[in-house]
């Protein structure tokens, strides 16, 4: 199934079910919001933010990375083929395009042909939970790799993305379980949560891994614990 793509554009998906750009002496042209050339140049900073766009797409059963765009909910995305953005990496993605800049985090799981580095293919529930509507196809964005928190506000943190995840669910609770010292570069940090929605509770475990020595995420994910009923607050 392809992506939606905006009507009367020069955007069209390609082969891969993504965007591909015409291209203007040999470099893809935007000409959807600004008309300038997009930077193709792959000497990025890999810690540095960088401003581009993004697209948007419904995936498919095989990625390049190995990895399903179902993971944790479809917060995932695609990169170029020669992006610096690794597989299995954690990208916090910034609307520049509606007010409020929304931002999510989502992790990297396959790969596209042709696009920049400052370009991403973001699934569509991704592209949604950004507050963009599918119809429009592109979006300016600012893209931030291994984003770096405040030591206190992971669990909170995490509580935003499964908010994102789980739209139409309330969270009831949240609480820290665990801190492990996986290595003395990585520190992985366990929360639970209840998410309900009418009769429906579901109890899902949340992982953050950072560096303790600068801040910044290496990963995220978060499962499906338990799904059970509740009647009059007791959950049984």
């Amino acid at each position: 199934m392809w992506p939606h793509y905006y009507p009367g554009s020069n955007i069209n998906p390609n082969i891969y079910g993504t965007y591909q750009y015409p291209t203007f002496h040999g470099q893809p042209y935007d000409n959807y919001n600004t008309g300038y050339l997009l930077d193709t140049t792959d000497n990025w900073d890999r810690q540095r933010p960088i401003r581009g766009q993004a697209t948007w797409t419904t995936g498919g059963q095989v990625t390049k990375c190995g990895i399903p765009w179902s993971k944790n909910e479809y917060m995932t995305v695609a990169v170029g083929e020669n992006s610096p953005y690794k597989c299995g990496q954690t990208l916090k993605i910034r609307n520049l395009t509606s007010p409020g800049q929304r931002e999510i985090i989502v992790t990297i799981v396959d790969t596209v042909a042709g696009y920049p580095a400052n370009k991403v293919n973001l699934h569509r529930n991704a592209f949604i939970a950004l507050g963009a509507n599918p119809s429009i196809g592109v979006i300016n964005v600012e893209i931030i790799p291994s984003p770096e928190l405040e030591k206190e506000r992971w669990g909170k943190y995490l509580l935003e993305i499964i908010k994102t995840a789980y739209p139409t669910y309330n969270v009831t609770d949240f609480h820290f379980i665990r801190k492990t010292h996986v290595s003395p570069s990585q520190t992985k940090e366990t929360y639970e949560y209840i998410v309900h929605s009418g009769q429906d509770n579901i109890r899902i475990q949340g992982n953050v891994v950072y560096n303790p020595n600068t801040d910044r995420v290496t990963s995220i994910d978060f499962k499906e614990i338990e799904h059970f009923e509740r009647y009059d607050n007791l959950y049984f």
